[in-house]
C-alpha cells in the first residue's frame, strides 16, 4: 500500500460493502475498518433472522384458519420453539458467511475502533494512516438502558434473540416500531404470550390515521398492548417486572425493541472542523453523500433519514462513486419504500400521508374485507389508500396494511418512481382473481374524484394497426 491510500472505509455493514465494491473498481489503495463482528447487522441480527422467526410464526399460525377450509386436527399441531431458534440460526449463520466472504479482502481489512483525527487522516490500533477521502458507514445499534443490563439475559434485543436456546412463556415488547411489531406478533403466533408496551398509538410508520386504525385492532386481537409513559423495569423472583401508567405485569424477558442509536462515540466527528446536530452527526448532502464539501462521505442507517437495507446500499454505492471521483456526481435516490412484515403487511410508499397536507390530492381505498381473492384466502383484513395529484392524477403515495402488502407495495414504488398517473395504472393489465384488484379498485376510486374523467380504462386504437395478439 502506497503511504497515503486513496480511500477508508470504516464500518463493514451493507453501506460499507456496496461502498467496497465501487472503491475496489477504482483502486487496490485502500482500508476498510470494522470494529465488532463482521458480518452486516441484516444478516447477523436483522432483516434475515427476523424473517425466518416470522416465517415459521405465521406457518404455526396458519392453523387457526384450517376449521374454514375443511381441514381438521389443527389443535394436535405443537411448537417446537428451540427447533425453531435452531434453524433461525442455521440459515441466518449461512448468511453471515457470504457477507464476511464478500468483506475479506486480506491485508486491506482490518478489525479495531476507528478514529478519525481530520479530513484525511484515520487512526485505528495505535496506527495512523493518511487518506484522500473517508466513508463513514459506522452504523448503529440497539437502544439499550445501561441500567438494565443488572437484569442479564431476560432481557433482550435484536443482537442477543436469535441467540437464545428458547424463550419464557410471557414476553413483554418494548416499542411498536418495525422491529417492535414484526417481532412482537411473530412471538404471539409461536404461543407466546406477548405484551407490548409504547408510548403511543404509533406502529410501523403508518401516518395515515384510517390505516393506523385498520392495523391496530389486529394487532390488539394477538397481543395485548399497553399504551403510557416509557417501560420501568425491575427484577423479580419470578423474571422481570415491567410497570408503567400504573399498571404492573412480570414476566419472563423483555424484548427492547425502542430504536437504534448511532455508533458515533469516540469517532471522532468533531475533528472535520463542522458543526454537529443534536445527534452528533454533521451535515451531509443526501444526493452525494458528502459532508461540507470535505473529502468525507456518509453511508449507511448512522444517518436515521431512511434507515433501510435498500437505501444503505444506494448510499454506500453514491459514497463509492463520490469519494474515488475527481468531482462528486449527485444521484437521484430512489422512491421511498419501506415494508413491515406484520400480517397484514404493513408499507409506506413514496410521500406519506403526513407528507401531503399542502397539497392538493385525492385518495382512493380499498377494504380488503370485500376483496374477493383475499377472502378466499381467510386473509381478508386490512386497508389499502393510495394519493394522487389531484390536477395531474400522477401517483404521489400510499398507505397500507394489506395482504400481500409486499408486493402491491412494489407494484406501486415502481408505479411511482415512472411517474405514472392513475390513469396509467388503470390501463395495465390485472387478473382475475387476484389480490392486485384490490389496488385496481383503490385505483378507480381515486379516477373518479380527478377532474378529466375516463371514458374507459383502455386506450383507443387505430383500426388498421394490428392487435397485440396477431
Amino acid at each position: 500500500m502506497n503511504p497515503t491510500l486513496d480511500c477508508i472505509i470504516i464500518g463493514a455493514g451493507s453501506a460499507g460493502l456496496a461502498a467496497l465494491r465501487e472503491v475496489r473498481k477504482r483502486t487496490d489503495n485502500y482500508l476498510i475498518i470494522n470494529d465488532g463482528p463482521w458480518g452486516t447487522t441484516c444478516a447477523r441480527v436483522g432483516c434475515m433472522p427476523s424473517k425466518l422467526l416470522i416465517e415459521a410464526a405465521n406457518a404455526f399460525h396458519r392453523r387457526e384458519s384450517f376449521d374454514a377450509f375443511g381441514i381438521r386436527g389443527a389443535q394436535e399441531l405443537r411448537i417446537d420453539l428451540p427447533a425453531v431458534f435452531e434453524r433461525v440460526r442455521a440459515l441466518r449463520d449461512g448468511f453471515v458467511s457470504g457477507t464476511i466472504k464478500d468483506s475479506d479482502v486480506g491485508e486491506r481489512q482490518i478489525s479495531g475502533k476507528a478514529q478519525i483525527l481530520g479530513p484525511g487522516r484515520v487512526a485505528v490500533n495505535g496506527k495512523e494512516y493518511p487518506t484522500r477521502s473517508i466513508i463513514i458507514a459506522t452504523g448503529t445499534r440497539p437502544r439499550f438502558d445501561d441500567a438494565w443490563k443488572a437484569l442479564g439475559d431476560r432481557v433482550l434485543t435484536t443482537d442477543s434473540l436469535f441467540e437464545q436456546a428458547t424463550l419464557g412463556k410471557r414476553v413483554a415488547v418494548l416499542g411498536l416500531g418495525a422491529v417492535g411489531v414484526e417481532m412482537a406478533q411473530a412471538l404471539a403466533r409461536l404461543g407466546i404470550e406477548v405484551s407490548a408496551w409504547v408510548t403511543k398509538k404509533s406502529t410501523a410508520g403508518l401516518s395515515d390515521p384510517q390505516v393506523l386504525d385498520t392495523l391496530w385492532p389486529l394487532l390488539e386481537k394477538e397481543m395485548t398492548i399497553h399504551i403510557g409513559e416509557p417501560a420501568q423495569l425491575a427484577a423479580h423472583k419470578d423474571g422481570v417486572q415491567v410497570s408503567s401508567a400504573g399498571h404492573s405485569e412480570v414476566v419472563d424477558q423483555v424484548l427492547v425493541a425502542t430504536g437504534r442509536v448511532p455508533n458515533l462515540e469516540g469517532l471522532g466527528l468533531e475533528t472535520l472542523g463542522v458543526e454537529l446536530d443534536k445527534r452528533g452527526l454533521p451535515p451531509m448532502d443526501m444526493n452525494t453523500r458528502q459532508i461540507a464539501g470535505l473529502p468525507v462521505f456518509i453511508a449507511g442507517d448512522i444517518d436515521p433519514a431512511r434507515a433501510l437495507l435498500h437505501e444503505a446500499v444506494d448510499e454506500g454505492h453514491i459514497a463509492g462513486m463520490n469519494a474515488m471521483a475527481d468531482k462528486v456526481q449527485n444521484f437521484c435516490r430512489r422512491t421511498m419504500l419501506a415494508i413491515t412484515f406484520c400480517q397484514p403487511n404493513a408499507a409506506i410508499v413514496g410521500q406519506r400521508f403526513t407528507d401531503l397536507k399542502d397539497q392538493d390530492f385525492v385518495t382512493g381505498e380499498i377494504d380488503f374485507r370485500r376483496q374477493g381473492r383475499a377472502r378466499v384466502a381467510q386473509e381478508d383484513a386490512g386497508l389499502l389508500k393510495i394519493y394522487a395529484e389531484r390536477k395531474s392524477g400522477r401517483l404521489l403515495g400510499a398507505e397500507m396494511c394489506a395482504p400481500a402488502g409486499e408486493h402491491l407495495a412494489h407494484l406501486l414504488a415502481l408505479a411511482i418512481e415512472a411517474r405514472m398517473t392513475v390513469q396509467d395504472m388503470l390501463g395495465m393489465p390485472f387478473y382475475h382473481p387476484v389480490v392486485e384488484e384490490g389496488l385496481r379498485t383503490a385505483l378507480r376510486r381515486a379516477a373518479s374524484q380527478l377532474p378529466e374523467k375516463m371514458i374507459s380504462d383502455l386506450e383507443q386504437c387505430d383500426l388498421e394497426s394490428p392487435s397485440v395478439m396477431d
